[in-house]
């Protein structure tokens, strides 16, 4: 069986998720052991909001998840998320 290291603790999830980038998690996890688990009752966080754009953002926000094959809100939720990570 193989010793699996220890994960360190972190001070914060963009310490974390940054050191996951370079690290392999097979050297810290046995997924051998892993469970299969559902949340049947997990509720949406979502919130509707009202944000008004230019016309011609909106046309370019949804060519461009189009290319990207995927829905243009979730683009949309995309780009503010990697925005927000530059203010961390």
């Amino acid at each position: 069986m193989k010793k699996l290291k220890k994960i360190p603790k972190f001070d914060n999830e963009k310490e974390e998720r940054e050191w996951w980038q370079t690290h392999d998690s097979t050297e810290y996890v046995d997924y051998s052991k892993a469970v299969r688990v559902s949340f049947p009752n997990l509720r949406l966080t979502t919130r509707p909001i009202t944000i008004r754009l230019p016309v011609g953002l909106i046309d370019r926000v949804k060519i461009r998840a189009h290319k990207m094959d995927i829905p243009y809100q979730s683009f949309l939720k995309q780009l503010i998320y990697k925005g927000l990570e530059v203010w961390e």
